[in-house]
């Protein structure tokens, strides 16, 4: 029987809950944020007692479907202020799920100032005071509890910038392989750390595993889904040979590769990032460019980076990473990206958030474009150490902008824009500025038909049916995001019409129900204006729904395009 642990750090009590009936048909996304809404004051300081942290496993996750192995983290995020739900692979959503765990809530604040960790097992969960651990980085940490507990524990840990609640702090997932995965967005870390928890450590032996109300009709529906996977050219083929880097050079053709601080569109240097040499470069020295993020992963799209000499250096390493310290930053060097991405594994921070944040620190004078030995100096010096000019840094790119009077700085809602130019490529604009959570492209992912002719073609440049398409991804994401599913699964569910229904079967068989797309549809829609109408309450309105001014005032090369969307026309895509 599904149930909810529920954790009191004031008072260090711990217990088990029925699921209420209305929690039922949830899971992922649409439990995170449903618990969030009601139950965290949404005007509370998001650092304080009455936030919540929130953790649960998506409504397939720990099935057989494939890629279906992320877990949902939500609270109220200490970067935007707003409502917040991030996911990530590894092992612990797999584990939470065949513990019969629907949702693990987190909630007060310590009243001693102690550290503390949290043990989930088939029993329940026990809070223990942390002495050993404090200050370490999340390789140490993984590294220990495996040493103790055993290599199969699962682990969900903060790094020294959780610790010092650092704004752009991010909660750190254990994968298969003992690397890194992250509830990367909106400071989760620094919620995570303000409760004084430093690691969660889950064992799963003798876990109720899950019940399959009607096993051979989610076996069939399973293996048309995972076929419709490796059907697809973007997921079957482009992401597990390149990784999500395949981008690079496919966005600097288009135009929207944001390139020194978001000034212009292309990248002179590309091709020395690029995911082509991104793969040629771990193949030539013995890593690996395919590999999963969880187990039942068949997409592969993460994989291993060695240096010259053979030794891991990190893994995971994705394009949006690498385009913000590569193409935003002006750095050409794609070992030393990869050092900057083990470091930010290691200390805890949003490798997004933070590669968008050296881009304005770097306008700022701080550092000069394209330094990468001070870029790794200031990881490992300031931020790693949480120094005053460490604190302002991990902040992210709003926190650098304020300190410094930098008037370009790429944010929505306080959250750093990735990837993508909105200027270019118009849709994702629409997306970046009305996601509930913050600048999110992941949120509504129009990349697929703006730029990959995936579930048709939006022209990138027009802003004709980009409100709708936004509005449409952003629905099917919100749905997408409660079933543990990886957002990859959109690209064949676009474009390959057995895809979809397979995944609604897995999930009717799953639970024995009748759902059919219409409710898939209502339900994401209904946890967008869930998310929505918290951000309302926390002091949003629509002039939040914005993107920064100096799109609009300043074309960006080679199209010369500029952000054009009147307000009443981003507002828009509320209307449904």
């Amino acid at each position: 029987m599904d149930k909810i642990l529920r954790v009191n750090m004031t008072d260090l009590t711990t217990k088990l809950e029925t699921v209420p009936t209305e929690w039922a048909g949830l899971g992922g996304r649409g439990l995170t944020s449903t618990i969030v809404a009601a139950e965290v004051p949404a005007d509370c300081h998001p650092l304080g007692p009455n936030n919540k942290l929130v953790f649960a496993p998506g409504l397939l996750t720990g099935t057989a479907a494939a890629n279906s192995g992320r877990l949902s983290a939500g609270a109220k995020s200490p970067l935007t202020g707003g409502i917040k739900e991030s996911n990530a692979g590894g092992t612990a959503a797999q584990m939470l799920a065949r513990l019969g765990i629907k949702a693990l809530i987190i909630e007060g604040l310590p009243k001693a100032d102690k550290w503390y960790n949290l043990h989930v097992n088939k029993d329940g969960v026990t809070i223990q005071e942390e002495t050993e651990l404090l200050g370490k980085g999340n390789f140490a940490v993984i590294e220990d509890l495996e040493a103790r507990l055993g290599k199969k524990t699962g682990v969900l840990t903060i790094g020294p910038a959780g610790e010092l609640k650092m704004t752009a702090a991010n909660i750190s997932v254990k994968d298969p392989d003992s690397k890194i995965r992250s509830h990367g967005r909106g400071g989760l870390g620094a919620v995570m750390g303000s409760k004084k928890i430093k690691y969660i450590s889950i064992d799963d032996a003798g876990a109720p595993g899950i019940k399959i109300a009607d096993p051979e009709k989610f076996k069939v529906a399973a293996r048309t889904f995972a076929k419709a996977l490796l059907d697809h050219p973007v997921s079957g083929e482009g992401l597990p040979t390149y990784g999500t880097n395949v981008l690079v050079n496919i966005l600097n053709e288009a135009g929207g590769l944001p390139t020194r601080n978001f000034t212009v569109g292309q990248f002179e240097a590309h091709d020395k990032i690029s995911g082509e040499t991104m793969h040629d470069t771990i193949v030539a020295r013995g890593g690996k460019p395919k590999h999963g993020c969880h187990a039942g992963c068949i997409i592969q799209c993460s994989q291993v980076y060695n240096d010259k000499d053979g030794k891991y250096v990190t893994s995971g390493f994705e394009y949006e990473t690498i385009w913000g310290l590569g193409a935003d930053c002006c750095i050409d060097n794609l070992d030393d990206i990869a050092r900057a991405d083990n470091l930010m594994d290691d200390i805890g921070i949003d490798s997004i958030e933070t590669a968008v944040m050296f881009g304005v620190a770097m306008e700022a004078g701080i550092l000069p474009f394209g330094d990468s030995k001070e870029m790794l100096r200031l990881l490992t010096e300031e931020i790693g150490k949480g120094t005053p000019l460490g604190r302002i840094l991990g902040g992210g790119a709003g926190s650098v902008g304020k300190a410094y009077g930098v008037t370009r700085v790429p944010v929505v809602k306080n959250q750093g824009i990735p990837a993508y130019d909105p200027r270019s490529v118009k849709g994702i604009g629409i997306t970046y500025a009305t996601s509930t959570m913050g600048a999110d492209h992941t949120s509504g992912y129009t990349i697929a038909t703006n730029i990959l002719n995936v579930g048709g073609y939006v022209d990138p440049l027009k802003k004709d049916g980009q409100v709708e398409l936004s509005r449409n991804l952003q629905i099917a994401t919100a749905a997408v995001d409660s079933t543990g599913m990886c957002i990859f699964i959109a690209f064949p569910a676009l474009d390959i019409p057995e895809c979809l229904p397979a995944l609604i079967d897995m999930i009717n068989a799953r639970f024995g129900i009748n759902l059919t797309g219409d409710d898939v549809t209502n339900l994401g829609k209904h946890i967008l204006k869930v998310e929505h109408q918290f951000n309302i309450e926390a002091g949003f309105t629509n002039k939040h729904d914005r993107l920064p001014e100096f799109f609009k005032t300043e074309p960006v090369a080679p199209h010369n395009a500029v952000w054009d969307f009147t307000d009443a026309e981003i507002d828009e895509f509320w209307n449904f």
